[in-house]
């Protein structure tokens, strides 16, 4: 029901690849290992971001690029031009990157994750392309135009893609334009039939896809942001797009990369997943929201069900530097909450700095083996029934409201589970009430710390749970009914 997936940066991934086993890696001849590493994971879903033929342009850019350049020497001490690529977010073409293997090396990658039971997960940007894509200069119309006079009055926001003619630069109206790109024009239903065409070549590579900035494309906020310059959106792009691709593909999934409480409207036009970014907030300021990740937890359970929920992707910093001390509490509450599982590459190993998604190289860094088996036991306790299918209530604790202490309760008819956390630098001493804690009830209890050790210090009796949960210490404890049957120990 919630799938779990796992972001690779396919650039950086194949060239790590190719200096470990010194052979050219491509798509085709990935190592087996590899996919076994996918299989003993659980990963349901593996999604190889940044496969789509480069821009020139876009290289260019980011080679000339000063910020971006601080970026790079942040991650790595010294960059040559052969280390920077174009943003795999400025696409010129859906066409695979020959030097990953192209077409036919990525349905070799597939067909291979299919006979684990592993579904392939892939880009699409529909916001813009990229400078030099394949439509220009045959197709300005599916692009915002800029007047002579709106370009003299900000030359910073135009591109001149012929002399005398300009396009708007991609943009999110919070940010500054992404100046490698073009911002396409969903006032034209042009534009709408040639995206919908590059959602059929994806849908034909693969079996899910993930839209970025899925909900810049929502009518009502290109029509706030663009309709001035590019006339009125009058029909939403998503449902029928969806509904389109899902025709020919019934078992295709979307995920919205989704911002500003969007998800919901985006759930609602067919996405199967939204992002869910207030999750990822509240759990990962260094002061963790409990009160409003409680909330959020409680939402509904038809809004909740259609979530991702991360710790990192390629767009936020390292789990572990970003969530510090809290990184193996955050990473128990994720993996027991309802939804869509993500997981970005060597966040298992704990690495702590982020890539700038246009270099080609990565910086060495000491894996954390303990939290790489941390996560294991995470992924094998997530593919229970109580975490698939289980709906989800608050816990009332004895803790007081600005103790960090988190406490929900998932349940099926034969299962429950109780999910603690100490998101604090001091222990505490934990108890909750709850009818399903009759001794009667309970068949067995099986417990998993963050701590990596035996959990001695839990006490029932009489529907009352006490728990001594030390700082910085998440806990699950599951329990069978009895008319439920034994499971394997998740320790």
């Amino acid at each position: 029901m919630f799938p779990l997936v796992y972001e690779i940066n396919t650039r950086i991934w194949l060239q790590k690849l190719s200096v470990e086993h010194n052979r050219v890696v491509t798509l085709g001849n990935v190592p087996d290992e590899e996919f076994t590493f996918f299989s003993s994971c659980g990963f349901d879903i593996v999604w190889l971001m940044g496969v789509w033929k480069p821009s020139q342009y876009s290289k260019a850019i980011a080679t000339a690029h000063q910020g971006l350049r601080a970026s790079f020497l942040q991650h790595i001490p010294t960059v040559t031009p052969d280390d920077i690529a174009s943003s795999p977010y400025s696409i010129s073409s859906y066409t695979v990157n020959e030097v990953l293997g192209g077409e036919t090396e990525l349905l070799t990658f597939r067909e291979k994750l299919q006979s684990l039971g592993i579904k392939l997960m892939l880009d699409c940007v529909p916001n813009h392309l990229a400078l030099d894509n394949a439509f220009l200069p045959e197709h300005p119309e599916y692009f915002i135009p800029i007047s002579h006079e709106e370009q003299c009055q900000d030359p910073s926001a135009s591109y001149e893609y012929m002399k005398g003619k300009y396009l708007a630069y991609g943009k999110d109206p919070y940010f500054d334009p992404w100046t490698d790109t073009l911002q396409l024009n969903y006032a034209r239903k042009e534009t709408h039939r040639m995206m919908t065409d590059n959602l059929f070549k994806i849908s034909s590579l693969c079996d899910a896809v993930r839209c970025d900035v899925a909900m810049l494309v929502l009518k009502s906020v290109f029509n706030t942001t663009w309709s001035n310059l590019g006339g009125l959106m009058e029909e939403e792009f998503w449902g029928n797009a969806i509904a389109a691709v899902k025709f020919r593909h019934p078992n295709f999934l979307f995920l919205a990369e989704s911002y500003w409480n969007k998800e919901w409207e985006l759930q609602q036009q067919g996405f199967d997943f939204t992002y869910d970014k207030p999750f990822y907030d509240y759990l990962s300021n260094g002061s963790v929201n409990v009160e409003k990740l409680t909330g959020h937890l409680l939402g509904n359970w038809d809004y909740q069900k259609h979530l991702c929920r991360f710790l990192e992707n390629h767009d936020e910093p390292r789990a572990a530097e970003k969530i510090g001390l809290n990184n193996k509490a955050a990473a128990l509450v994720l993996m027991t909450s309802p939804g869509m599982h993500l997981i970005h590459q060597d966040q298992m190993d704990g690495f702590r700095k982020k890539i700038p998604v246009q270099l080609l190289r990565q910086a060495s860094e000491p894996r954390d083996i303990k939290l790489g088996e941390f996560y294991k036991k995470l992924f094998l306790l997530q593919e229970r029934e109580v975490f698939q299918e289980g709906r989800v209530e608050w816990l009332n604790l004895n803790a007081p409201n600005n103790s960090h202490c988190l406490g929900f309760h998932r349940y099926t008819v034969k299962e429950n589970a109780y999910v603690l956390a100490n998101f604090s630098g001091t222990g505490i001493a934990l108890e909750f009430q709850h009818p399903s804690l009759e001794h009667d009830n309970i068949k067995k209890l099986m417990i998993l710390s963050t701590e990596n050790k035996s959990k001695t210090s839990i006490h029932y009796a009489e529907r009352v749970m006490k728990v001594n949960i030390a700082p910085h210490e998440a806990i699950v404890i599951t329990c069978l009914t009895t008319n439920g049957t034994l499971l394997p120990d998740t320790k």
